[in-house]
């Protein structure tokens, strides 16, 4: 279980961004959220198993601004329409039957079936142990974001 830690200077940060223009703020909190993202997506690409490929190139950072000054986040998702398997990846699946759907039979390895029982896969999680691993490194992404983004703008973080 992830502990969650206290970031020190969040108060001075706070400070220091109410002087600015209220999008001048956001651009600077969602750029430094994607920056502490980003560690986190370059973690879950390299603890992901790969096969094809496929499921490492779907790990995507978004990034959501709501109308309100500080509702910002940022997701790190894994999936796409060609790595619809990412969440039977992480958490792993149950034995279960495998039957057609609009055929009257199955057909592997050479043979007619009309249902295939799976036996399940183990979990290999990627994701969770990606950000156990990745949330020292995002934190000070974050923070070297902003100290650079205040730096730009002659303000001393």
């Amino acid at each position: 279980m992830a502990e969650i830690q206290h970031i020190q200077g969040l108060s001075a940060l706070h400070k220091a961004l109410q002087d600015f223009p209220e999008e001048l703020e956001k651009k600077i909190l969602r750029g430094a959220l994607r920056a502490g993202a980003n560690a986190m997506k370059k973690a879950a690409q390299g603890q992901v198993p790969v096969k094809s490929g496929a499921l490492r190139k779907s790990i995507k950072v978004k990034t959501v601004a709501k109308k309100n000054r500080y509702r910002l986040h940022a997701r790190v998702v894994a999936g796409d329409k060609d790595a619809y398997y990412a969440h039977m990846v992480e958490f792993g699946t149950a034995a279960h039957l495998i039957k057609p759907k609009n055929k009257l039979a199955l057909f592997f390895a050479g043979v007619a079936r009309s249902q295939v029982e799976h036996p399940g896969t183990r979990p290999r999680p990627f994701m969770r142990p990606a950000f156990d691993a990745a949330n020292e490194a995002a934190v000070q992404a974050f923070a070297g974001y902003v100290r650079n983004a205040l730096g730009k703008q002659g303000v001393q973080a």
